[in-house]
């Protein structure tokens, strides 16, 4: 192996560019001057990473993807410096005319040596965090698995000229059963059965969540003072963004969470765009469910509430769409508030201020 010569000033012993993957990742070395060290494969794995780098110490890229998380953690703790790059915002390599796995590697090399800032880090959370966040997600498709199915029984019915009581999803598999036509209870009752045994075993996942929320996440109960945030909510905002004083301003929260308009603006021209939609899918798709809550018939009056509904209007359906994200992203911002400062919500505190 050709020894590496370390980078002037800065203790580190090169440039890695490592190109993740299930089995074998591919990996570049390259010096401070941009010349190429090394190159080869490694097994994806804790003992294949110790293996190779273990020795001396590197500034190391990777792509944010599914190994990313335990790969940065594993590197970190070897001693290196660890850039996890944003793959949404790396056209030189996902628009490359010239893309393999070696030229990935070498791409993510020579932009960390560059500026590391061109590869728009991320920041991983913790592996507790990562392991509590993966049950919220769990639930999650639990819920979306009995949507299909109660849809599947409902549309099957129908197709046979009858219909099934309106009820909710938590009821669905007692209510229904009397209603099924004789002729397709061999294929529904089954179905039926299954639906009740995801409703059973969402209501111990929902357990599970107060749980967490009250004993190991406290601070979610400062979130939970805006009317319309429950438990998953509040505890997958602590969980997502874990550190709130990595952001600089409460506002930031809102980009993170891809819920700000996307700008094209040139010359004069300054068209509306739709929501970025970058960052955390799940945790957007619950708040832009609250904004939903809060604006609809059962949501109490607040300051945000009337600000969702001044902005939705009365006409325009599409004005009436851009209201629910832009509530979702002043919810994120108040949420972030909350949390940093600690102080008692108040629903109506702009009349106070009026006052």
């Amino acid at each position: 192996m050709k020894k590496l010569s370390t980078g002037a000033g800065r203790g580190l012993g090169g440039v890695v560019g490592l190109d993740l993957s299930d089995k074998r990742g591919n990996y570049a070395i390259l010096s401070w001057r941009g010349d190429i060290l090394e190159e080869g494969t490694i097994v994806m794995s804790r003992a294949g990473l110790r293996k190779r780098f273990d020795d001396g110490r590197y500034r190391v890229a990777i792509e944010a993807g599914t190994h990313s998380p335990w790969v940065s953690r594993e590197l970190y703790a070897l001693g290196h410096e660890v850039i996890v790059a944003n793959p949404r915002q790396l056209p030189l390599i996902y628009r490359s005319h010239r893309k393999s796995d070696r030229l990935d590697a070498i791409s993510l090399a020579r932009l960390a040596r560059l500026d590391p800032a061109l590869l728009s880090p991320i920041c991983h959370r913790g592996e507790q965090a990562q392991a509590n966040l993966a049950l919220l997600r769990s639930r999650d498709q639990l819920v979306a698995v009995r949507t299909q199915l109660i849809n599947h029984v409902r549309g099957s019915v129908k197709s046979m000229g009858e219909r099934l009581p309106r009820c909710s999803a938590e009821a669905f598999a007692v209510k229904a059963a009397d209603h099924v036509p004789d002729a397709l209870r061999p294929s529904l009752l089954p179905i039926l059965e299954t639906i009740s045994q995801l409703t059973s075993q969402i209501r111990g996942y929902d357990k599970e969540v107060e749980r967490l929320a009250e004993e190991v996440y406290p601070q979610t109960q400062l979130l939970r003072q805006v009317n319309g945030v429950g438990p998953l909510t509040s505890l997958a905002f602590v969980l997502t963004l874990e550190e709130p004083r990595r952001f600089r301003a409460s506002r930031d929260v809102g980009a993170y969470l891809g819920l700000v308009p996307r700008r094209r603006d040139t010359g004069e021209s300054h068209p509306q765009l739709h929501i970025t939609k970058a960052g955390d899918v799940f945790l957007r798709k619950l708040l832009v469910q609250c904004a939903h809550y809060i604006l609809g018939p059962f949501g109490k009056d607040c300051d945000l509430r009337r600000w969702g509904l001044r902005l939705a209007g009365t006409t325009s359906k599409d004005q009436k769409k851009r209201a629910l994200p832009a509530v979702a992203r002043k919810l994120a911002v108040l949420l972030h508030q909350l949390w940093i400062t600690g102080e008692v919500y108040e629903p109506l505190a702009e009349d106070r201020r009026a006052a």
